[in-house]
């Protein structure tokens, strides 16, 4: 009996988890929305949520430990618990990027074309894509999928380089555009950010999965738990 109640017990939580992610989701969702179309009110929908992400972070922390006092978990179950604390702490996260983002939509919105004429519109799917990636591995106990969030970094790391170049050259030329370009090198690196922080979801779906610690450096090495 209270083994199959620590069962339950474990499943209300990955279903908490799945709550908070796809709020997380929609937050990130709605900000790029606002970011390329000047969407004032779909920026404050973003951070308005904040406060709701906040309490999901602190209920789900409350329940792992809850769950680690009494449950003792062993093996998967132990793996579990650690997964969805760290992922836990990966989409609270994402989402205070999400409201990063939708801060940058008022100071950028005369700015719109510079914005899309850069790289970051391409950076921002693919970050996009990496988070919504590693929340389905999650949700499917796919490691595979894990796996080719983490290849995906290096290209985000590339971009976010390329467009500090690009901003930097275009702030020597034009003095209109400096204070433009200046937020766009603020919100390329929270979009970076973004992909380290999927790519920390993914490295926990691994150690979930197949019980491997994943450390992510140009690719990837695993050693075994």
């Amino acid at each position: 009996m209270m083994e199959r109640h620590f069962d339950q017990e474990l499943g209300t939580l990955r279903t908490t988890l799945t709550k908070m992610a796809d709020l997380v989701d929609d937050q990130l969702s709605r900000s790029y929305h606002a970011l390329f179309n000047a969407d004032l009110d779909a920026a404050m929908w973003v951070i308005e949520r904040d406060r709701q992400v906040d309490d999901f972070d602190t209920r789900i922390e409350q329940d792992c430990q809850r769950l680690f006092a009494l449950g003792q978990p062993v093996a998967v179950d132990l793996r579990l618990l650690i997964a969805v604390l760290k992922i836990n702490t990966q989409l609270e996260r994402i989402g205070d990027i999400a409201v990063n983002i939708a801060e940058r939509v008022d100071p950028l919105m005369n700015h719109v074309g510079f914005l899309k004429g850069t790289k970051v519109p391409e950076m921002a799917e693919i970050a996009r894509i990496m988070v919504g990636d590693s929340i389905a591995a999650f949700m499917s106990n796919d490691a595979p999928l894990a796996q080719r969030v983490l290849l995906s970094d290096d290209v985000v790391d590339s971009m976010n380089r390329a467009i500090f170049n690009a901003c930097v050259d275009q702030m020597r030329r034009r003095d209109d555009i400096v204070e433009a370009a200046a937020h766009i090198l603020i919100l390329s690196r929270h979009i970076e950010r973004l992909a380290d922080h999927a790519t920390n979801i993914a490295e926990g779906v691994i150690f979930l999965v197949d019980a491997k610690l994943v450390q992510h450096q140009s690719g990837w090495s695993e050693t075994s738990f």
